[in-house]
């Protein structure tokens, strides 16, 4: 358990310390569609690799990266491929693969998943190194039909299916435009960079630029239509306003209490965000984090509530103790930030116009402190 902690901790640093943010976001992101959990997945060194490996193709090609993914022994665990063999199919691997990872509802039908789970049978790992293996002996060898491809299938010609499918595309982007853009995907522009997707040969980087570049992404209709994530919150403050922090790993405890506990999302659909990362609770918690971390520029001591921090079991309470000291020794320049942003701090803090107006005379750290206490604040 405390390992698993620390690990949490690891990647909350390098969400903090990377040179490449974009990066960072699109590994949590694919930890987000290509789920596994520690929930399930009880071998942390498991999950340490698979995040790796979504370091590894995170900005890179889709068709290797799912290919990859198909074979990662925390995703053979997750989902159960390790227990699907010739005439007792396990369907979750190949129902998934369909539903989450590329095609989304209503693409494919039971028969396509029954002769998929056949098609992946044998994929298994080696219990000694933990390495993904094939064990020939349990894959099933007979004639196979899914979404109209017809022969003696294996999992990798499933996949090339896949990806063939222009709704692939489609959906990958779809998912990506609900992460960068809008709740709610422009159909139109989402077939068009979906072309621009495929036409690449299935370049995550191309399906960025071609997003980040359309007139949708810089539409004021689309400012302050999103919610911030636990990690865009917490990540983001420390990031945006340059904090000085000497021991980042334990504000991943936070990010959890807020919600969002890396190598752990809620079911294989992954974390639903949106609006529902605001609720009564998290919302107050969300506002005492800021209130402590700008509340740190007094040298008043970070005191948790209860609704921040609940009752800590054994292997948490040392990370809630660097946390008290991490929120106490955080330290935020706002002279320097101040000079730096170049253009009213109202401008740079919040995607939209303050919700709560400011007193006169407001300046300095403190008008920070209440612009971080808007509600706009909470939007992307």
């Amino acid at each position: 358990m405390l390992f698993r902690s620390e690990m949490r901790g690891w990647w909350l640093q390098e969400m903090v310390i990377t040179p490449s943010p974009l990066t960072e976001k699109m590994v949590l992101f694919w930890h987000n569609h290509f789920v596994s959990s520690q929930q399930k997945v009880r071998q942390p060194q498991y999950l340490y690799r698979q995040n790796l490996l979504l370091r590894e193709h995170a900005l890179g090609n889709f068709g290797a990266f799912l290919h990859a993914m198909a074979r990662d022994p925390a995703m053979v665990i997750y989902l159960d491929s390790a227990s699907n063999r010739k005439g007792q199919p396990n369907e979750n691997f190949a129902r998934e693969v369909m539903e989450l990872f590329t095609l989304g509802e209503g693409h494919y039908t039971e028969h396509d998943v029954k002769e998929a789970a056949r098609a992946f049978t044998g994929w298994s790992i080696d219990p000694a190194s933990g390495a993904f293996q094939f064990r020939s002996g349990a894959h099933d060898n007979g004639f196979k039909t899914v979404l109209g491809n017809s022969g003696n299938l294996d999992g990798d010609t499933v996949l090339n299916i896949l990806l063939a499918h222009p709704q692939t595309a489609e959906f990958i982007v779809g998912k990506l435009w609900r992460e960068f853009v809008s709740p709610t995907p422009d159909a139109a522009e989402v077939r068009r960079i979906a072309s621009v997707f495929r036409d690449s040969g299935y370049n995550i980087r191309e399906a960025l630029r071609a997003l980040l570049m359309s007139d949708a992404f810089y539409a004021p209709s689309n400012r302050a239509v999103l919610v911030k994530s636990p990690v865009d919150l917490v990540v983001g403050t420390l990031r945006q306003f340059q904090f000085s922090v000497g021991d980042a790993p334990p504000f991943a405890l936070v990010v959890a209490q807020l919600g969002q506990n890396l190598f752990s999302p809620p079911n294989v659909k992954g974390w639903p965000g949106g609006e529902a990362w605001i609720t009564s609770t998290t919302l107050l918690g969300r506002k005492q984090f800021l209130e402590r971390l700008f509340a740190a520029q007094d040298r008043r001591p970070a005191v948790m509530t209860e609704a921040m921090a609940p009752a800590a079991r054994a292997p948490v309470a040392r990370m809630q103790q660097r946390l008290q000291r991490s929120l106490a020794e955080a330290h935020f320049d706002a002279e320097r930030w101040t000079r730096e942003s170049g253009h009213a701090p109202e401008r740079v803090v919040l995607a939209t116009a303050p919700q709560l107006a400011l007193p006169g005379g407001t300046d300095g750290i403190e008008i920070v402190r209440r612009l971080t206490q808007d509600p706009a604040y909470q939007l992307k």
